[in-house]
């Protein structure tokens, strides 16, 4: 019996329905069959929770970082029909308003004074304030994507996202042909307003209008899409589909396509796509349990390429070898694999594993972090890369050191958690796993350029190095 990559525990899992980020990663909030919390993102702490009877929420959507949250009920017991989402006031700590559909909810996406709600065939869109009022309504194709997932009650977002920066404007949703991608205009995002004195400098001015009427459909795949990403600015949106392959960088003013890259060459489920909040690369995580990440700076040279790259001006080779791969990737350990030594009946066991999670399902942000390299200067800023699990990980990850990049990061050493009781550390089990996978198998390359790597042993190592591992649930004693 092969027990390599399981974990033995005496404990039931952890059970988180969803995890998702605020537009600014500043936060985060899960759903479990107790209720929800909110966490801040890093330094990792709990900021509150909320203990819910008589349902489950298959998703908690936080509008920034207010106290504004939007529930969406699922699960084998939802706390809320399918068909409605739920206005949250979290300083009252009740429901303040409520949206109903004729049929079921299948994702949303908001902004300050703003919510996106995508059915199967349209998007409705109603502005916020005081009241809630009905804004506009978009037809899209069939989107079967975000039906609640009874294997896993997990809910799986709609196709849309909204640009969420001052003076941003951009909603992305599906077109009505298959593959087809709909840019839609609205009203600027408002200034947050400032709690704090108002600075010297003068005000951020709008942006300037575009020169040129920009386009309002891009046909950016063949087959159905899976995902549609944008910035926090909406200059560009990143398009994957069911074949989850290729990613597509497409700019939303021209409609011409910046950039495409290579996730793999094998089928896969990409669970998410997020942009740096500068703009420079992307990060794509998918159902194979890799995060993998792209520059998009065209100076920057660092995603890898096929050695038979170079002839295509000079044979007609395959598409394929002129592709763009990743230039770094971090493997998420699998946690999920537990077994069970306590004395639980099997009907109870099964019941308890419809709302497992799936096995190395996660979501990934990007933050400011400080740098871990003791050359450095105190207190230098970096972008680093958090990654949730849906069974309570939580891993930070620095970028490696590569050809007109930043010092190279240190791989860390595990720090006690302040969630975990007494201060101690997480299970050994963890520990030595996720240490593991952070040295030279932090990743699974495709197997072409995995030979080639193995080929040259003074190559740079191209593997996220693990700078930090905590533990959310059940051990800061919520689940």
């Amino acid at each position: 019996m092969n027990l390599g990559r399981h974990s033995i525990s005496a404990t039931t899992p952890v059970q988180i329905f969803d995890a998702r980020f605020d537009p600014e990663c500043n936060i985060f909030t899960t759903s479990t069959p107790a209720g929800f919390a909110v966490y801040r993102t890093h330094p990792l702490q709990l900021i509150r929770k909320r203990e819910l009877t008589g349902g489950t929420l298959a998703a908690v959507v936080p509008l920034h970082a207010t106290n504004i949250l939007f529930l969406l009920g699922g699960g084998r017991s939802p706390l809320y029909p399918p068909n409605k989402v739920v206005l949250w006031n979290d300083a009252l700590g009740k429901e303040v308003a409520e949206l109903e559909f004729r049929e079921r909810v299948r994702g949303i996406a908001c902004r300050r004074g703003w919510l996106a709600v995508s059915l199967r065939r349209r998007v409705v869109v109603f502005q916020i304030g005081t009241s809630v009022t009905r804004y506009g309504e978009w037809d899209t194709g069939d989107n079967p994507r975000g039906e609640h997932r009874v294997a896993v009650s997990s809910f799986r977002g709609g196709l849309l996202a909204m640009a969420t920066a001052p003076y941003s404007t951009l909603l992305a949703i599906a077109g009505r042909q298959v593959g087809h991608v709909q840019l839609v205009r609205l009203p600027p995002c408002p200034v947050p307003v400032s709690r704090n004195p108002p600075p010297s400098s003068p005000p951020r001015k709008p942006p300037p209008p575009p020169s040129k009427h920009p386009v309002s459909i891009i046909a950016a795949h063949t087959t159905a899409l899976t995902t549609i990403s944008i910035p926090m600015s909406g200059r560009l949106v990143a398009t994957t589909s069911i074949q989850g392959t290729l990613v597509r960088v497409w700019d939303t003013i021209t409609g011409k396509l910046v950039r495409e890259f290579r996730r793999g060459t094998d089928k896969a489920d990409i669970y998410g796509v997020a942009f740096r909040p500068d703009e420079q690369e992307v990060c794509v995580w998918s159902d194979k349990g890799t995060v993998h990440v792209f520059n998009l700076v065209v100076s920057g040279a660092t995603n890898r390429h096929s050695t038979f790259s170079p002839l295509a001006p000079f044979l007609p080779l395959p598409k394929y070898f002129e592709s763009e791969w990743s230039y770094a990737q971090y493997r998420i350990p699998v946690q999920s694999s537990h077994i069970s030594l306590s004395s639980t009946s099997r009907s109870a066991k099964e019941k308890a594993a419809v709302d497992m999670p799936e096995e190395e399902r996660c979501v990934v942000g990007w933050i400011e972090g400080t740098s871990d390299d003791p050359a450095a200067p105190p207190n230098t800023k970096e972008f680093q890369l958090i990654a949730l699990t849906f069974t309570g990980g939580w891993y930070r990850l620095g970028l490696p050191k590569l050809a007109g990049r930043a010092p190279k990061r240190s791989s860390g050493s595990f720090k006690t958690s302040p969630l975990s009781p007494s201060g101690s550390p997480p299970p050994a089990s963890h520990l030595s796993r996720a240490a593991s996978v952070a040295g030279s198998s932090a990743s699974r390359l495709d197997k072409g350029k995995e030979k080639e790597r193995n080929k040259d042993p003074k190559k740079e190592s191209r593997n996220c190095a693990l700078l930090e591992y905590r533990r959310f649930g059940r051990w800061d004693g919520w689940g």
